[in-house]
């Protein structure tokens, strides 16, 4: 089982306060995820250190899913790791760049069952960067056009 890399980034003209909360506002999260991916709380929606959640696929006949946990929080950093089809982590990492923000996010992981990590190598894994891609581009339009007090709060 050998650990996996995709790394993405997009340079965002808003604060990093502002993109920080595109990221982590569930209501926005739902704007740039993949349409057919949503984020449901386990318990309370919380963004500390420990909080939970479950990331749902919706494909026909099969909706799996990743628990996930907050492993990492700060300012402009939000680190999920996850259990389930994939073992790992998703980091969003919001850099300040003068009146600019470089996003970056890392997805880093392995995949246990050498069957499913088949099956995703060969049809999910250029798809699965294409869709960062687009999150990131969606994501930047969001945040391009929100209005930095929303973020304060």
């Amino acid at each position: 089982m050998s650990s996996q890399v995709f790394e993405q980034s997009i340079q965002i003209q808003a604060s990093p306060t502002v993109v920080d909360y595109c990221i982590t506002d569930r209501t926005l999260m739902h704007q740039w995820l993949n349409p057919a991916l949503r984020c449901e709380p386990i318990g309370e929606w919380d963004v500390c250190v420990g909080s939970r959640s479950r990331f749902i696929l919706n494909i026909p006949l099969w909706q799996p899913s990743l628990n996930c946990m907050i492993a990492q929080r700060e300012p402009g950093l939000i680190v999920w790791e996850f259990q389930g089809f994939f073992q790992g982590c998703d980091r969003w990492d919001c850099q300040p760049d003068g009146n600019q923000t470089r996003l970056v996010n890392r997805f880093e992981f392995e995949i246990p069952n050498p069957v499913v990590a088949w099956g995703f190598n060969l049809f999910a894994a250029t798809w699965t960067q294409k869709d960062m891609q687009g999150q990131l581009r969606r994501l930047k339009q969001i945040a391009e056009q929100i209005n930095p007090n929303l973020a304060q709060g």
